[in-house]
């Protein structure tokens, strides 16, 4: 059997929480493998998350939080309970296309616009009509290109909106960052990511006015209409049979977290450590994939290179120092490295990731 890495800084599924050790022996000897999931003890479990959630991520109360099986998911609810017209779509990667072609797919009349990795679009000049969209979507963290929309950005967006709600993909981001949930009326991640636990739980939060405007299109149809879901939440409760573990552990991972005001600055500070070493130090000729600082992530780092280099230092991360970098993606699949920075990989593995690098280029001067 292959031994495992010390540290991994794959961006999804990425490193776990180690007490997550202990919180799946207490679930297993605590019955909630196998806890109803209509009972009282059940929904005061959701409760409990609920609030959790509130105080450690800064959910406004009047929010609703939702739970879905991944971010994926939310593609086909939003274009089902939100989107009886059409979306429009502001993506630079995989996954904003992604979600563009499979609102498309549901409704033909959805438009989009993709926009240059390093760029950081005017919201001004934006091409949809706000009376004739039902969506903006925005990618706020892509995780492809490890690029990242700021707070102004879609505070801008915002206020150009009208009628039409905004909803954001903050797959990557969830946990991680500090989002000013009132600028937006839908956002959505996975666990997977900054929360530190294991995929198969997704997280949908939902203001006021998209409640409304949900009850307004009246979606009937489909097993998971917001509807539904809205209706079944008041009950602590889901549509359909719900990851009762993934729950449990994430209820167990925030209530032991520090809240957001206090993780997001960290990461900040250890990303531009990061971005400042490798602008400066560039090791095997390894540089930022985004060079323009305005519009790189936080949570996850790219760097670029050529193939060869770009596969040497994986190998190599992973042999001699029990690394696992994350691989490119999409068009940088080949060209290009991913580093995760969320809050359950520990600064002891920056400081390895540091020491590896450093390594590698005492090497590159020695020859």
């Amino acid at each position: 059997m292959a031994t495992l890495p010390t540290y991994t800084f794959n961006p999804g599924p990425a490193a776990v929480y180690p007490e997550l050790r202990q919180y799946l022996t207490d679930a297993f000897e605590e019955g909630w493998l196998s806890a109803p999931h209509r009972g009282e003890r059940f929904t005061a479990l959701v409760r409990h998350c609920l609030d959790q959630a509130r105080a450690k991520l800064n959910i406004p109360q009047d929010y609703t939080i939702l739970f879905t099986s991944s971010a994926t998911e939310c593609w086909e609810i939003l274009a089902q309970s939100l989107t009886p017209r059409r979306s429009f779509h502001l993506y630079n990667g995989a996954f904003g296309q992604k979600w563009f072609d499979y609102a498309r797919a549901l409704r033909p009349g959805c438009t989009g616009l993709r926009f240059d990795i390093n760029d950081v679009p005017d919201p001004a000049t934006l091409p949809f009509n706000p009376e004739e969209t039902d969506l903006v979507c925005l990618t706020q963290n892509e995780t492809s290109t490890a690029t990242q929309l700021r707070d102004s950005f879609v505070l801008n967006v915002f206020n150009r909106l009208g009628p039409a709600l905004l909803a954001i993909d903050a797959t990557s981001s969830l946990g991680g960052v500090q989002l000013k949930f009132i600028k937006a009326d839908v956002w959505y991640g996975s666990v997977q990511k900054c929360l530190g636990l294991p995929a198969g739980l997704g997280l949908m939060v939902l203001s006021p006015r998209a409640v409304a405007r949900a009850r307004e299109i009246g979606d009937k149809a489909h097993y998971n209409s917001i509807n539904s879901m809205v209706s079944n939440m008041l009950n602590h409760q889901t549509t359909h049979t719900p990851n009762v573990l993934g729950i449990y552990l994430l209820s167990r991972v925030l209530q032991a977290r520090e809240g957001i005001k206090v993780i997001a600055p960290h990461l900040q500070e250890r990303a531009q450590k990061l971005y400042d070493y490798f602008e400066q130090v560039q090791p095997l000729g390894l540089r930022p994939l985004i060079e323009n600082p305005e519009a790189r992530s936080t949570t996850v780092i790219g760097l670029q290179g050529p193939p060869a280099v770009i596969d040497e230092v994986k190998r190599r991360a992973r042999d001699e120092f029990g690394l696992q970098l994350g691989s490119g993606y999409g068009d940088w699949k080949t060209t290009s490295l991913r580093i995760a920075n969320f809050p359950a990989v520990p600064d002891a593995a920056f400081e390895a990731l540091v020491q590896f690098f450093e390594k590698v280029r005492s090497e590159e001067v020695v020859k």
